[in-house]
């Protein structure tokens, strides 16, 4: 059995949809002005975002991106330090992995195993 949806309530959807397609290569399907959005990866998940004012994910809560490979997971994390946010260096930990707090309240771990 496959999970083939996640719905994450967020406090700005189009800035989130937009850091999603950027770097992690999301695609965009249907929206509701800037409530809500349906988003694809390339094997058919699907992510919707909903619009919250309060937006309170525990501390622990994070969605996960696997990559491939330990440069890819190093491209990425030099893309987003290009692009201004302030994180840190990948680390080996359980995995090669960094994370970052994205648009809308909710926190990303990029790694490779």
């Amino acid at each position: 059995m496959k999970l083939k949806h996640l719905n994450l309530t967020v406090n700005d959807v189009l800035a989130t949809r937009n850091f999603l397609e950027k770097y992690f290569g999301l695609t965009s399907g249907a929206s509701r002005g800037d409530g809500f959005a349906v988003m694809f990866d390339d094997n058919g998940f699907v992510l919707t975002l909903m619009k919250g004012r309060e937006v309170h994910y525990p501390n622990t809560f994070h969605i996960g991106f696997p990559q491939e490979s330990k440069e890819k997971v190093d491209k990425i994390n030099q893309r987003l330090k290009e692009d201004g946010f302030d994180i840190q260096s990948p680390q080996q930990l359980h995995s090669y992995t960094f994370y970052i707090k994205a648009p809308g309240g909710f926190t990303i771990e990029v790694l490779c195993q």
